[in-house]
């Protein structure tokens, strides 16, 4: 990651609608939620959303796929920890054991829960 993606991820999240969208599908997990679904939750309506979820998109914090009728989104796990790789990159000025247990955090958000993108190609855009 470079510093000009790490800085549209971190402005992508530097908005409390989006900020709560984001964590409200790290909760959801691999599963995802259907656009209108986290709409109600987040308390927005739909237009609105839409342009949200196509800021987390871009920024490669989030994706989205089809199921039927539905839309569902997903927080993008690997997007998520080469932001956070990028952040702590250069940790501690040689010193890896002091940011020991932020890398582990890191690296626990690896739990291998990040849905398969769909078969029929690139995950839908927002």
């Amino acid at each position: 990651m470079d510093e000009i993606a790490a800085i549209e991820g971190l402005g992508a999240l530097a908005q409390s609608t989006r900020l709560a969208v984001f964590r409200l599908l790290v909760q959801a997990g691999p599963d995802g939620v259907p656009a209108g679904t986290v709409a109600e939750r987040v308390g927005v309506p739909a237009t609105t959303l839409s342009t949200h979820l196509g800021i987390l998109s871009r920024a490669g914090l989030i994706w989205s796929r089809r199921e039927g009728r539905s839309i569902l989104y997903s927080a993008d796990l690997d997007g998520v920890r080469a932001l956070m790789s990028f952040l702590v990159q250069d940790c501690c000025n040689g010193l890896p054991e002091i940011c020991a247990p932020l890398m582990d955090i890191i690296e626990r958000a690896g739990c291998g829960c990040q849905p398969a993108a769909p078969s029929q190609g690139e995950p839908t855009a927002p």
